[in-house]
């Protein structure tokens, strides 16, 4: 493709003259065949949550995290009535839609909508919901929202760049490794490099039929272990993408 000059002759990007700005997260909730994402309430979610957290044998889980561990239900409850008065980041619930109950919280945050630019952070999920079909179908309908809905341009993903498990759901997930931030924040007293992860909407359709196929009930045999990784989906999509010319 062919770089694009101004009348200096100065390499510039392209023109978006159809450009306008993306819209806020509105509070309907989004959902999938699997579970429902909602805006956190205290009174339906707090002890749900905290129950499905208290399952953990530790507090490793909140390590990376601004907050938490919580060790009594009180101390949560306060944490989650303060989260849930924010817009930004604004704050959703994940609900398991085959038990009915809340399993794991996440956000939508430094939303920039003149821009087109939003990110999914404070990724909270219980071991109710690690490793499950949920936790990858609630980043496919907050991608979708983001993308489809809401008419963002980028999806941005960010952690502590010694999180490896978050590192590893972030490319697991289809995201590209943008670069590291050294001493981007300091962060319960302690130095944080932070490792920048994004999809953009031109990326997003091989995304979104690769999750579709992951998630379709007949990849997983009678013990729900998957038979094609998601992973190898995504590969194969762009694949066929970059071979199409898209």
């Amino acid at each position: 493709m062919a770089t694009r000059l101004n009348e200096y002759q100065q390499p510039i990007g392209d023109a978006l003259p159809d450009w306008h700005a993306a819209t806020l997260p509105g509070r309907e909730p989004l959902a999938g065949r699997y579970c429902r994402i909602e805006r956190v309430d205290v009174e339906r979610h707090a002890a749900q949550l905290y129950e499905a957290y208290s399952d953990a044998p530790d507090g490793r889980d909140w390590t990376y995290l601004s907050s938490g561990p919580f060790a009594t239900f009180e101390a949560y409850r306060e944490h989650l009535s303060k989260a849930a008065t924010l817009t930004d980041p604004m704050h959703h619930t994940v609900i398991d839609l085959a038990t009915g109950k809340a399993v794991g919280t996440l956000a939508l945050m430094r939303i920039d909508a003149a821009n087109g630019v939003i990110e999914v952070g404070h990724v909270t999920y219980s071991p109710r919901l690690k490793r499950t079909r949920i936790a990858t179908e609630a980043l496919a309908l907050l991608m979708q929202y983001v993308f489809e809905n809401l008419g963002y341009r980028r999806f941005e993903w960010k952690c502590d760049a010694l999180n490896q498990p978050s590192r590893d759901a972030a490319l697991r997930y289809g995201y590209s490794f943008e670069g590291v931030f050294r001493q981007a924040i300091v962060t319960r007293g302690r130095n944080r490099d932070t490792a920048w992860y994004s999809v953009i909407d031109s990326e997003y359709p091989a995304l979104r039929d690769a999750y579709a196929q992951w998630l379709e009930a007949d990849n997983f045999d009678a013990q729900g272990q998957q038979k094609q990784k998601l992973a190898d989906l995504i590969a194969r999509r762009r694949a066929a993408d970059a071979k199409a010319g898209k």
